[in-house]
């Protein structure tokens, strides 16, 4: 055999094992590697931690028991009977009952929905405003920048729960839409600065990218490369901590819920029953405790949940 077919037989052996010298198929020879991409990275980090499963499974508990507080009790919590005040567990009423005779355990689970409706519609709108105000300021710059950077600083300068208890007194209905909406819009209106921040540090990254520079020479106007190329880079971040401020608001709701300025009877709410609890824990101390450990795990839940959202997205972190 002369040097030259030495040389070809060993380059087709080479090429037929595997990238680690296994043996392997032809097929793998010249494959081309599939590109990692961000999202992929963060997916396969997240996968990797326990902390992101729990939090995770929290977080849909929590949401199926505001959803369909059925699949949890069958009691309904406006069933109250005084001649039950602060007895024992039975039947249904696993954690036994209140001072008014109500299963402690049922008003628990139905006060998720209001708490959760509160801290997830006020992220949504918290999320509007900074995606706006946020993208303007970054994509404009300039003046543009320099006023609404300004706003934000005034904004994040005003103590949250001091000016939604300040506001939230000149409400005097005492209709329940029209405290929900309330709390709602106080909460939002206050909230929104931070987010701001991160998605105008997003935007100002992504338009000096070399894809937005091509897309503003093809002809595409302020609207569209904002929609299509400087958005969809800004959303991330902003989903990272809108997740870690819908458990803030969750928690400031039952504040303001508790202090008898928020959400008010007959809505039900963890806030009004942590109060409750409160008046009469000498007595009882179980409905002071259920409502606080539903608050403090849904809380935890979601800002574990944005923090490890948070890592995983960081390449800094890898």
């Amino acid at each position: 055999m002369s040097d030259f077919e030495t040389v070809a037989a060993s380059e087709n052996q080479a090429a037929r094992r595997g990238p680690s010298g296994e043996p392997g198929t032809p097929n793998q020879v010249g494959r081309p590697r599939k590109p990692r991409s961000l999202a992929g990275d963060a997916w396969r980090d997240l996968r990797r931690k326990p902390i992101f499963w729990i939090s995770l499974l929290l977080v849909l508990l929590v949401t199926a028991m505001a959803a369909v507080p059925g699949l949890f009790t069958s009691n309904d919590p406006a069933d109250c009977v005084l001649s039950r005040q602060h007895a024992a567990p039975s039947g249904g009423a696993i954690f036994g009952y209140d001072f008014q005779g109500c299963d402690t355990y049922a008003r628990a689970v139905h006060g998720a929905r209001a708490s959760l409706l509160v801290g997830a519609l006020s992220a949504l709108f918290t999320g509007l405003i900074a995606l706006v105000v946020g993208m303007l300021a970054g994509y404009f710059g300039g003046w543009v920048d320099a006023v609404l950077s300004r706003v934000i600083d005034i904004v994040l300068g005003i103590p949250l729960l001091l000016a939604a208890i300040v506001l939230l007194k000149r409400i005097g209905s005492d209709s329940a839409t029209v405290r929900v909406a309330a709390v709602i819009f106080v909460l939002a209106v206050l909230g929104w600065t931070t987010a701001a921040r991160v998605v105008r540090s997003s935007v100002i990254t992504a338009r000096e990218q070399d894809y937005v520079a091509a897309a503003r020479m093809l002809g595409a106007g302020n609207g569209r490369i904002m929609w299509r190329h400087i958005l969809p880079n800004a959303l991330a971040p902003a989903i990272v901590v809108l997740t870690i401020a819908l458990g803030s608001f969750i928690a400031a709701e039952a504040t303001l819920s508790f202090l008898g300025i928020g959400l008010r009877e007959p809505t039900i709410s963890w806030g009004i029953e942590i109060n409750n609890g409160r008046v009469h824990m000498r007595e009882s101390a179980t409905p002071l405790v259920v409502p606080s450990t539903f608050l403090a795990l849904t809380v935890l839940a979601f800002i574990m949940l944005g923090d490890a959202i948070r890592d995983a997205f960081d390449p800094k972190l890898r």
